[in-house]
């Protein structure tokens, strides 16, 4: 199979108006989306929309629609102007719901030819309000024939502690036996936050989950406390908070946008 798994480091480095750092260990799911039945009949914790332990939905994830997901994400590249055979792979770098339960603050399409060949890359940006952003990195992002890189306005509510006004500046290098992720926050020319998600490859297997499960378990749960607790910790620290009603119009092109927009009901 060409799908796998990541065992992976979570970092964040805050450098103004405060430093705030933390890292964390996590693991993903590196899918084909040709291979989600085959992935399902093989290992026994998966399940395709189905209740499971890890559940992949595609209803889950973005371009919306009620075609199987790969159809769905050739639509909207078509959409965008890019020509990509649907024959090539479709790879997703994402959790699936685990317990019934999920969330990913970044899940991210690597597309190629049926030859192999990179094509595109579709970073899908979630925030806590649920709501969702797809940023579509072009073939001319393509560096070296090894990384999507590119700098492009934000205009989404991801944390109530960042500017609408920055920037992220995505460099995403095709994974292969190491990830290598990295999407900063930029204020113009200056870096204002550093992310990371860095790890190794592992092969999916029913002992590998297994282990992972055991070593990372109810990951999605972790993921979304974390989120929380270093909130906690910047709100001490006394970072300055912007409300999500604030700023409106910085707010674009959001996919399933929080009803109503501008409530504050979190």
């Amino acid at each position: 199979m060409n799908s796998c798994l990541y065992e992976c480091t979570v970092m964040h480095h805050r450098l103004r108006p405060k430093v705030h750092h933390f890292r964390h260990a996590i693991f993903l799911f590196y899918l084909d989306l040709d291979e989600l039945d085959l992935v399902a009949r093989k290992i026994i914790l998966f399940s395709r929309n189905r209740k499971n332990l890890y559940s992949f939905r595609d209803d889950d994830h973005e371009p919306a629609g009620k075609n199987p997901l790969k159809d769905r994400l050739a639509t909207f590249l078509q959409a965008q102007g890019i020509a990509w055979d649907s024959g090539g792979r479709a790879m997703l770098l994402t959790l699936p719901r685990v317990a019934g339960y999920g969330f990913n603050p970044i899940s991210v399409y690597f597309c190629f030819t049926p030859t192999g060949a990179p094509v595109c890359a579709v970073a899908e940006v979630g925030n806590t309000f649920r709501e969702k952003k797809l940023y579509l990195l072009r073939p001319e992002d393509l560096v070296a024939g090894k990384s999507f890189n590119k700098i492009v306005p934000k205009y989404f509510y991801v944390s109530p502690f960042s500017e609408l006004a920055l920037q992220f500046d995505f460099q995403l290098p095709i994974p292969d036996a190491q990830l290598a992720l990295r999407v900063d926050d930029r204020l113009g020319e200056e870096k204002v936050l550093l992310s990371t998600l860095t790890g190794r490859c592992v092969e999916l297997t029913n002992r590998q989950l297994f282990w992972l499960t055991l070593k990372f378990p109810l990951v999605t749960l972790k993921v979304i406390a974390l989120i929380h607790w270093h909130a906690l910790l910047l709100w001490r620290k006394r970072i300055p908070f912007y409300r999500k009603a604030a700023n409106l119009d910085q707010q674009r092109e959001v996919l399933r946008p929080h009803p109503p927009l501008g409530a504050e009901t979190k």
